[in-house]
């Protein structure tokens, strides 16, 4: 941890008694409440590094712009897919808030672990770094008491979790293998890309990029479990990467490396996906996607670009331009609020920021490098 202030003897003893250092106070100082639970106007980044993962927090002001505060260690290391470049870990979600717990969930790909964080305002503890399931953890999504993580190696799997107490427990059971090609290359395109929920909950879904071209949904029991084996969709040279699902009904929008495109699907109860509408986005390796209401804010890693697209209640989708951003687009974030949008850039760990108008076009507010995040990816906006 860094940035090491004065506090007064009170906030000490109150931050001893929660388990919180002293070094990561400077919410007190500003007048936060550092004492409730839940965070607010705060952006996590993971910075993914090989020598030591952290979480990096930022403090979110009136005007959407950044102030850094504190790194916090995850207690596990980063790691690296071979063939990537700036996208070391090539998935979406790594880096994912629990807002019913107030906890978040960090992947620890080069240690196989899941670090679990309680948040406190914008302070952060360290609760547990536990096994992950499985190789190379990539993806993390949360449902109610739910948890699963993504393991991108040995052929892929999804290893599910509870939430109880404020910690995860790990069920055994809720282990499922993947079935991939082990030795397909070059690993970054060949790794499954994310894990997260659809259909109310009911289902959970996986992408599987170029190892199969396969969106995998799991039929899910009523205490989460999963079914013993998904049902497949197939999507020849697809690549399908990230997706994002609205909460209020069963369509799925899902960002195809492989044409460059988004698509829209629905969902169907017996885990099938229905092709809705496709769009082009005409640029290079698109692969991550956001949603702030129908808004569909789509990163290119290749091309430096954000495309922007209004998503209608049919699934069409209807483009509204592209914004610059610096090298290396890849995972991003928007606020509750919806007001602002926060764009992890791998070419130089910097992590861009943009108001979001009224018509869904980007205006810059500003950039922050996150240290030690050249490559890194996860991201959490509050």
């Amino acid at each position: 941890m860094h940035t090491t202030m004065r506090i007064g003897a009170a906030a000490a003893a109150v931050l001893a008694a929660t388990g919180i250092s002293a070094g990561t106070a400077s919410a007190a100082e500003r007048g936060h409440s550092a004492f409730d639970r839940g965070a607010d106007r705060v952006v996590f980044a993971q910075t993914d590094a090989t020598t030591g993962n952290q979480v990096v927090v930022y403090h979110r002001g009136d005007d959407g712009r950044l102030i850094r505060l504190a790194a916090y260690d995850t207690g596990g290391l980063g790691g690296v897919l071979d063939g990537s470049a700036v996208d070391h870990l090539a998935s979406q979600g790594s880096l994912t808030y629990d807002r019913e717990h107030q906890l978040l969930y960090a992947v620890n790909a080069g240690s196989n672990t899941v670090s679990v964080f309680a948040v406190y305002g914008d302070l952060l503890r360290l609760r547990q770094t536990l096994p992950s399931g499985g190789t190379f953890p990539v993806s993390v999504a949360v449902h109610d008491d739910a948890v699963y993580v993504l393991n991108a190696l040995d052929g892929g799997s999804i290893q599910g979790y509870t939430v109880e107490d404020g910690r995860l427990r790990e069920r055994r059971a809720w282990n499922r293998p993947l079935g991939l090609d082990p030795n397909a290359t070059p690993q970054f395109t060949n790794t499954p890309g994310q894990v997260g929920f659809a259909d109310w909950g009911r289902k959970l879904v996986v992408t599987t990029k170029a190892n199969g071209n396969d969106v995998d949904v799991f039929a899910l029991g009523y205490d989460g479990a999963p079914a013993p084996a998904p049902v497949v969709t197939n999507l020849p040279s697809a690549v399908p990467f990230a997706f994002v699902t609205e909460p209020d009904s069963a369509t799925l929008y899902l960002t195809e490396a492989g044409p460059n495109a988004v698509a829209s699907f629905r969902v169907n109860g017996d885990g099938t996906l229905t092709p809705l509408h496709t769009a082009a986005t005409g640029q290079a390796a698109t692969c991550w996607i956001t949603a702030v209401g129908d808004l569909l804010y789509v990163s290119n890693a290749g091309s430096a670009t954000v495309s922007i697209y209004r998503a209608g209640v049919d699934g069409s989708l209807q483009p509204i331009g592209t914004a610059a951003t610096d090298p290396g687009t890849v995972d991003s974030a928007a606020s509750r609020d919806g007001r602002y949008l926060y764009v992890q850039t791998g070419g130089q760990g910097i992590l861009d920021g943009y108001a979001i108008n009224r018509d869904g076009t980007l205006r810059p507010i500003g950039s922050e490098t996150v240290p030690n995040a050249v490559g890194g990816e996860g991201i959490v906006a509050t």
